[in-house]
């Protein structure tokens, strides 16, 4: 069942389909659902989540953040694909976090909860 009101899907527009997949795929692990050259949906555990489509990226809009269990093994992997580090990792009340550029100017955010030590 999915909730009222949340987030569903998110859609974004890439100028280079198969640069932005390697990208999200060494950078993050996101898997893909090709349908055709402009467009390929991102692969959630049980349905897709998301899709890349080709056109003009639209940046500077919300800005997603994503989770994960261990801050300094994503924020290594997202550097070593090549990604625009815009914030080193930070803490805030609850958590730590850093954000990044794709190549294609959009910027996102990993984040993770407190550590417990």
């Amino acid at each position: 069942m999915r909730a009222q009101h949340g987030i569903d899907y998110i859609e974004f527009t890439v100028k280079n389909m198969e640069e932005s997949k390697t990208f999200f795929r060494e950078a993050i692990g996101w898997d893909f659902n090709d349908y055709g050259p402009e467009y390929a949906g991102i692969k959630g555990e049980d349905r897709e989540q998301g899709g890349l489509c080709v056109g003009a990226p639209k940046t500077g809009g919300a800005l997603v953040i994503l989770y994960s269990n261990d801050l300094e093994a994503s924020f290594e992997r997202v550097k070593g694909a090549g990604a625009e580090i815009v914030k080193e990792i930070f803490s805030f009340p609850g958590g730590r976090r850093f954000q990044f550029k794709d190549p294609n100017g959009y910027e996102f955010g990993i984040w993770a909860e407190a550590s417990s030590d």
